[in-house]
């Protein structure tokens, strides 16, 4: 098979650290062109790529099979819709739409055209999601009760980018990070029954929500979830009780600090975590009472551009559905509306 021709919509932050480093690399994909308005910065790290002025310019390129949609969330829907269909292939990054009609939209347009639709949740390929998800998987807690996780930073200075700061569909931490820390939840623990949210704003001059805290109510788990741009000072970022113990773990990926300071991801020493940030386990197993230092599992963003591959030549699955994009979906209207109508809001399952 030729390789996958694609196109990325936008050479922002998430163009050249999430995408195009991982198309580059991959046998399977040629970056083919790049939608750059005005600059031509992808020249310097890609030269050979063609800088496109307009996405019709790319919609009419007919060699060019699959387009990423990594431009600000007010876009996605507009620019995923176009694309399905000029009959591409289409990836869009989180959050996946501004709204669950639009998601659905999408994944009925995709099936109808036949085009592999995906979003691109990176954050279930962090080496400390990894290792959460395994500690898990392998039963070392028992049938978990509840569950903890944060997305946590410290920007007290607004973004110099508008559309993050402006008061718009789509954006606001709740779209933001929020996105991650749900689709990592439903990747554990399934749809919930219900969600209560309390969305804030906390910095000064902010237009936008910077605080967000979630409860996702399951019939045997609770499941939090926070994010705040005003956390100096971190605590462990994935904290899980199950009956037979507990599993503490910090957010301690090092793949976007690494793709920022110019490394390429195709190290053998890619995604691994220093000693420091192992996570503590305390548990019973086979009666035996453990507590233990456990490695981080290696994070690798190319798995999912590896999955995409495989989708598209028959030989996997779609890594992140277009189904798995409504469901986060539906879960950040939900949080809105239990805002604003300060109560529990119960969930429909529509994907």
């Amino acid at each position: 098979m030729q390789p996958i021709k694609t196109a990325i919509l936008s050479f922002g932050l998430s163009g050249k650290v999430f995408h195009a480093p991982f198309i580059h690399l991959h046998p399977g994909f040629e970056l083919k062109a790049i939608w750059e308005r005005t600059k031509s910065e992808s020249t310097a790290v890609y030269p050979y790529v063609h800088i496109a002025r307009s996405m019709e310019e790319l919609l009419d390129d007919g060699s060019i099979d699959l387009i990423v949609v990594n431009t600000p969330t007010g876009t996605h829907f507009d620019y995923a819709k176009k694309a399905l269909e000029a009959n591409k292939h289409v990836i869009v990054e989180k959050a996946f739409t501004t709204t669950v009609d639009e998601a659905i939209e999408l994944d009925r347009l995709a099936t109808e055209k036949n085009r592999l639709l995906s979003v691109f949740q990176n954050r279930r390929w962090d080496s400390d999601f990894q290792t959460v998800q395994k500690i898990i998987s392998d039963g070392l807690l028992g049938p978990v009760h509840e569950a903890e996780f944060h997305f946590d930073r410290y920007k007290e200075e607004l973004s110099p980018k508008l559309h993050k700061e402006t008061a718009a569909p789509g954006a606001g931490l709740l779209y933001d990070l929020g996105p991650h820390l749900i689709d990592q939840a439903v990747c554990l623990f399934g749809m919930p029954d219900a969600v209560f949210a309390d969305i804030r704003t906390l910095r000064r001059y902010s237009q936008v929500d910077d605080y967000i805290d979630l409860l996702l109510y399951y019939p045997s788990t609770r499941v939090r979830l926070k994010s705040s741009l005003l956390i100096k000072e971190p605590i462990p970022s994935f904290i899980v009780h199950g009956l037979y113990g507990s599993f503490i773990k910090s957010r301690a990926d090092i793949q976007e600090a690494a793709l920022l300071a110019g490394e390429k991801p195709d190290q053998p020493y890619w995604g691994e975590e220093p000693a420091s940030e192992m996570g503590l386990l305390n548990t019973r197993v086979h009666g035996t009472e453990e507590r233990k230092k456990i490695p981080a599992i290696a994070g690798n963003y190319g798995h999912y551009y590896a999955g995409i591959y495989d989708a598209l030549t028959g030989k996997g699955h779609n890594p992140v559905s277009a189904k798995d994009g409504i469901r986060v979906m539906q879960i950040l209207e939900a949080a809105r509306k239990s805002n604003t109508e300060k109560k529990l809001i119960e969930l429909t399952h529509v994907a």
